[in-house]
């Protein structure tokens, strides 16, 4: 199945030497790139629907990534959601919820209201409880990636924007949090030692916390001596975040939490406001427009087929909750139902979180991830064009986009 060294094994007519890994990695950057474009330019619809529609080409044809996510494929997802993870923490005013609190409740009930849907739905569906629970946890989070890519592309901004931007960091933050605990109870086997579960949660949690704290002291200051919008600054800073996923790698720490703390602690323990070229400069945006493509080809006809029922019920269980969540305490947290209503909207993708969250749990307990993948596989595949329109539209019915993307993107190159 789908990666670069495999596709390189094809057969090739004519008795040609068949094409390197490197030529069909390129053909799927011009693939996603040209879908993007002619999406932008004909739809008005986000680039990013392009570069999925692009991957669900190559799962159509039968080459799309299998799970759990290896190799070239994993490595340019964990290098993609990395640096968005980043730039989406760098955003996060976490003073915000010292005057607001009931952002924080919302973001709670919101991550836990979406777990118990979702694992209530398909426990009545009669899905064993183990695969309802991963499920459950693997439905938290709101993808932070389509989410900020979108933002960022239609030059968003205003009241939902932030709430999204903090509402996806934090649910991202509570669904590692939780995966991470229920690992370390699988692994325990049918008597988990709830201490050593525990102790396990702290040491990857804190772990994951002083690798990042690394990463955003050298990177500030670095930016105390260099020009961050300097060319060869940003290579510098996007070198150290790549560098960083690699000892989180190594050190077997969640790749995810890592970018997302050190974009947290680079904008709250600093004083000045942090704002970075799109994706690191081009080398950073090539990852991302990869990274939209594997996820938009992580499906197959099989696949679907196995999910079928019990994953648009999880969907219609997940949108509900986080929506009437949402809904209902937007006006405590200070924002109308129309912004409520929105941001719940912001709230549904699914995208490459779940799939690294996924293929984690396969390290752990393949046997049980093997009976959650049709399910999740097809919720994300479902989402996967579904998403990013509906974030566009949430965003345009709040009034947050500006008035050259009120029918689409910013602007058209």
């Amino acid at each position: 199945m789908f990666n670069f060294e495999s596709l390189a094994l094809i057969a090739w007519p004519g008795g040609l030497r068949a094409p390197d890994a490197v030529f069909w990695a390129a053909l799927l950057l011009v693939a996603g790139a040209l879908a993007g474009e002619i999406i932008a330019r004909t739809s008005r619809l986000p680039r990013l629907v392009g570069y999925t529609a692009a991957g669900c080409v190559v799962a159509w044809a039968g080459m799309g990534p299998d799970m759990p996510l290896t190799g070239t494929a994993r490595l340019v997802v964990d290098v993609a959601l990395a640096l968005l993870l980043f730039e989406i923490g760098s955003r996060v005013r976490l003073r915000w919820l010292r005057f607001n609190l009931a952002l924080f409740w919302t973001s709670l009930a919101e991550a836990s209201l979406s777990a118990v849907a979702v694992f209530g739905v398909l426990y009545w569906l009669e899905v064993p409880t183990m695969t309802a629970v991963c499920c459950a946890a693997l439905a938290i989070p709101s993808s932070a990636a389509v989410a900020g890519r979108v933002a960022m592309e239609l030059g968003a901004e205003g009241q939902v924007t932030d709430r999204m931007i903090l509402l996806t960091a934090l649910n991202t933050l509570f669904a590692v949090l939780v995966l991470t605990l229920l690992e370390a109870w699988w692994h325990a086997g049918k008597a988990p030692d709830v201490p050593a579960a525990l102790t396990h949660l702290a040491q990857s949690f804190f772990g994951s916390l002083i690798l990042a704290a690394l990463l955003a002291a050298v990177i500030a200051g670095v930016a105390r001596r260099l020009d961050l919008r300097n060319e060869s600054s940003v290579l510098l800073v996007l070198g150290l975040v790549v560098l960083a996923i690699a000892a989180a790698r190594a050190a077997s720490l969640s790749t995810l939490l890592v970018p997302l703390l050190a974009g947290l602690l680079l904008r709250n323990v600093t004083e000045r406001p942090w704002v970075w070229p799109r994706h690191f400069g081009t080398a950073g945006g090539v990852v991302v427009l990869m990274l939209f493509v594997i996820v938009g080809a992580s499906w197959s006809p099989a696949v679907l087929a196995a999910g079928g029922l019990a994953a648009l019920a999880m969907l219609v269980a997940r949108g509900l909750a986080k929506g009437l969540v949402v809904v209902a305490l937007a006006r405590p947290a200070g924002a109308t139902l129309r912004q409520g209503l929105a941001l719940g909207v912001t709230l549904m993708p699914l995208s490459a979180t779940t799939l690294v969250m996924l293929s984690d749990v396969y390290a752990t307990a393949p046997a049980l991830a093997a009976d959650v993948m049709p399910i999740v596989i097809t919720a994300v595949a479902v989402l996967e064009l579904l998403g990013p329109v509906a974030v566009q539209f949430a965003l345009r019915l709040a009034g947050d986009l500006p008035p050259a993307a009120t029918l689409g993107v910013k602007e058209l190159q």
